[in-house]
């Protein structure tokens, strides 16, 4: 059996071939093209198979999915915003390999349950706070996927503080106040003079008071999120990845005195929120286990 993993995001694609040990050791990536999405990632999956025979394919991807009807219309691939048959365009390329797709949030969980932070616990909530807010759910060792796979959108909660227009079309999720580039607008507005989530962390560290304010404010507003989500699910672990949560203390301390603060119900008290340890190849090692599963 030669299972393999497929990872798309709105800035690259990244697929690899699953080793003995459920990871994926040696991935290779793409950038993902405005226009030709589905060319670009056929010829990726092609490259990374060479001669091999592929017998099944995990498949991540941006969502929001359906993994009922094997498709994706990602937010941030515009040319898939409409709805994209995914699974049947993987099936093109390896004909009659089945194919399994889930939201690149809940493949994150995944990954993080069987080769992360989440080992040997059976539920668990996962987040990726980046440029976006991306997350899934783990319950009793499986993607808790609900109706259309899409289950765990944490960054889609709407939260204290969170007035600003969503790219989802909502207004106030907490996507718009603790994703990296809502975090620097907000300090941008009130004079700070940096571009990026790296200068904004950086500076926090350095004692600069609105850019500890605008992590302090995400962080609060991501513990809010978690002790919610938390008391809904019946988890009492929450495993927080992605580049913005490397932000250090001045977010991670708010985020963990607000999960602590709000998470009072006596089977969500003991509610801890720990760093992701797969780092950005999480998503697609849970590609890789849906891959193992569907083989």
């Amino acid at each position: 059996m030669v299972a393999l993993a497929l990872d798309i995001g709105g800035t690259k694609m990244a697929a690899g071939i699953v080793d003995a040990g459920g990871t994926v050791p040696h991935p290779a990536t793409t950038p993902t093209p405005a226009t030709g999405v589905a060319d670009a990632c056929a010829a990726l999956l092609r490259e990374v198979a060479g001669a091999a025979t592929i017998t099944s394919v995990g498949i991540a991807c941006a969502g929001p999915v359906d993994t009922v009807a094997g498709s994706a219309s990602p937010i941030n691939i515009a040319e898939w915003s409409g709805g994209f048959g995914l699974v049947d365009a993987v099936q093109d390329v390896f004909p009659g390999v089945p194919a399994r797709l889930a939201m690149d949030g809940a493949a994150a969980a995944l990954g993080e349950h069987h080769h992360g932070a989440g080992r040997g616990v059976p539920d668990l909530l996962s987040l990726v706070v980046s440029t976006g807010i991306g997350g899934g759910v783990v319950l009793g060792g499986r993607i808790a996927t609900g109706r259309t796979g899409n289950a765990g959108h944490i960054g889609h909660l709407v939260v204290t503080g969170g007035t600003e227009p969503c790219t989802c079309g909502g207004v106030g999720c907490l996507e718009t106040v603790a994703s990296g580039p809502s975090s620097v607008r907000w300090a941008r507005s009130r004079g700070w003079r940096g571009t990026t989530g790296v200068e904004l962390a950086r500076a926090a560290a350095d004692g600069d008071d609105v850019a500890v304010a605008a992590l302090d404010r995400a962080g609060t507003a991501l513990g809010q999120a978690i002790a919610s989500a938390a008391a809904l699910l019946d988890v009492d672990l929450a495993v927080i990845g992605g580049g913005f949560a490397q932000a250090g203390p001045p977010l991670w301390d708010p985020m963990r005195r607000a999960a602590a603060r709000h998470a009072r119900l006596s089977f969500v008290a003991n509610l801890r929120v720990v760093p992701a340890e797969l780092g950005a190849s999480g998503t697609l090692v849970g590609a890789g286990v849906l891959a193992v599963d569907e083989g």
